[in-house]
This record gives C-alpha cells, structure tokens and sequence, in this order.
C-alpha cells in the first residue's frame, strides 16, 4: 500500500477535499517534509487501522486535543468528526468528560470552539427551555 497515497485519501475523506485542497495549494519545498510526515504517519498508518471506527478516531482526537489545548487542530477535528457521523451532542459529551478530566476551562474553550463550527454548518439547534 502506498501510506502517502491512502493517508491523502482518508485525509481529504476525513476532513473534507476543499479543506485538503486549500492545504496542498499552500505547500512549498520545506512545508512538504511535514505535510508528507503527517499523511503518511497519521492518516496513512493509523487512520487506515481497522481497529476502531472513523468516528471512535474523530472522538478521541477531540478529546485529546481539547485537553491539550491544540484549539486549531481541534476546529479541524470537529468538521472532520462531524463528516465521520459524530452528532453535536456527542461532541458535547466528548467536552464534558475532557472537562472532567482536563478540567472545566478545558471544556469551556472546547464548547466555544465546536459551537461556532457547529453554527457555521448549520448544526444548531434551538435549546429546549426549562
């Protein structure tokens, strides 16, 4: 199998071909060491594992990288969760087991983050009202 070609497959399947093709358009010699590290390595290798779901890797990727604060990475990875069928409140239960463990600003970055993805595709819904 050809990592680079696959990886570039999944990647473009994960986080959509206009976010991929705006990437690639913006590539020069030196960025391309990195760009074909991460495709090969990430998306490549690992995303191409049968051991867990798409959508499992999108969860767990929103997880780590709220708790680690990688707040472009985590836009990124909830348009990508969200083409992986993650729901909106399963994003929601995502943060709140981060703030649970990561602590609460943790979820509260995490909520302002995937809401304005969340209102910028239309996901929103009214809240119900008590």
């Amino acid at each position: 199998m050809d990592r680079i070609k696959e990886g570039a497959r999944i990647r473009r399947e994960v986080l959509g071909a206009e976010y991929a093709a705006r990437a690639e358009a913006d590539v020069d010699s030196f960025y391309r060491h990195f760009l074909d590290f991460t495709i090969e390595h990430c998306w490549g290798n690992v995303w191409v594992r049968p051991g867990l779901e798409r959508k499992t890797r999108s969860m767990l990727n929103l997880a780590m990288l709220s708790v680690l604060g990688r707040w472009e990475e985590f836009e990124i990875h909830v348009r990508g969760a969200l083409n992986n069928g993650v729901t909106p409140d399963e994003i929601a239960e995502v943060l709140l087991q981060a703030g649970v463990y990561g602590g609460v600003p943790v979820a509260a970055r995490g909520f302002q983050v995937a809401r304005k993805v969340l209102r910028e595709q239309g996901r929103l819904k009214p809240a119900a009202r008590a």
